[in-house]
C-alpha cells in the first residue's frame, strides 16, 4: 500500500507539473507524451502517462522529436536499491580500472618471461644468503656447545660443583640455537611466499605477454 501511494503522489505531482498551477485555467497542451508500458505496448498521451510511472517517458514536440525525457517516478525503497545498483557499478567499475593498471605495471616491469625468471632468481637468491648466514652460525654454536660439555666432562662426577657460568653458557647456547633454527624456518617460509607472488604474476603475465606479441607479428 505504501508503495502503491508513493507512486500515486509522483503520478499527481507530474499532472499538476503539466497541468500548471492548481486554480489557474489549463494552458493549451503542447506536448506528447510516449512510453512503452510493462507489457510492450507504445503508448502515446497528450500527458503524462499513469501506466508508465515506474519507466520513463519522453515528451516530443508536434515534430515527433524528443523534448526531454521524464525519469520513472520511484519509491523511497525502490530508490535506494537503485542507488545500491549504481555503487555497485562504480565499484566494479573502479576494480576494472585499478587492475588493467596493475597489468600495465607489471608489463612495464616484466615485459618477457626472462626478465621475471631473473628478478625471482635475485630475490631467492637473497634469502638463501641469509638461510646460509644462520646455518653458519649454527655451526658455530655446535662448536661453543661442544667446548663447553669438554669442560662440563671435568666435573661429570659431580656436576653440582660445575661452575654456574659454564652452565648459564649450555642455556645460552641452547636459546642462540632455538633462534636460529626459528629465524632459518621464517626465512624458508618466505622463500614459499615469494614463489607464491612470482607464480600467481606469471600466471597474469602470460596472456598479456602472448597478446603483446600477436600484437607486434601484425
Amino acid at each position: 500500500m505504501a508503495r502503491t501511494s508513493e507512486r500515486i503522489a509522483g503520478l499527481l505531482a507530474l499532472l499538476l507539473a503539466a497541468s500548471g498551477v492548481q486554480g489557474q485555467p489549463a494552458a493549451p497542451a503542447t506536448g506528447i507524451y510516449s512510453c512503452t508500458d510493462g507489457r510492450g505496448r507504445t503508448i502515446t498521451a497528450d500527458r503524462p502517462i499513469a501506466d508508465c510511472v515506474d519507466r520513463e517517458q519522453r515528451e516530443l514536440n508536434p515534430s515527433g522529436t524528443v523534448r526531454r525525457k521524464i525519469e520513472p517516478t520511484y519509491t523511497a525503497r525502490e530508490q535506494a536499491e537503485r542507488d545500491e545498483r549504481e555503487r555497485q557499478a562504480q565499484l566494479q567499475a573502479a576494480r576494472l580500472l585499478e587492475e588493467r593498471r596493475r597489468e600495465r605495471a607489471l608489463l612495464v616491469r616484466y615485459p618477457n618471461a626472462a626478465a621475471h625468471d631473473r628478478e625471482r632468481a635475485e630475490a631467492l637468491v637473497q634469502i638463501d644468503a641469509v638461510i646460509a648466514a644462520a646455518k653458519k652460525r649454527l655451526g658455530e654454536l655446535a662448536e661453543e656447545h661442544k667446548r663447553t660439555e669438554d669442560e662440563l666432562e671435568f666435573y661429570k662426577k659431580d656436576p653440582s660443583k660445575a661452575p654456574g657460568s659454564l652452565r648459564r653458557k649450555v642455556d645460552d647456547n641452547a636459546q642462540s640455537v632455538a633462534v636460529q633454527n626459528r629465524f632459518i624456518g621464517e626465512q624458508e617460509d618466505e622463500k614459499k611466499r615469494v614463489n607464491a607472488r612470482f607464480d600467481e604474476e606469471r600466471a597474469r603475465l602470460k596472456p598479456l605477454w602472448a597478446a603483446n606479441a600477436a600484437a607486434s607479428s601484425r
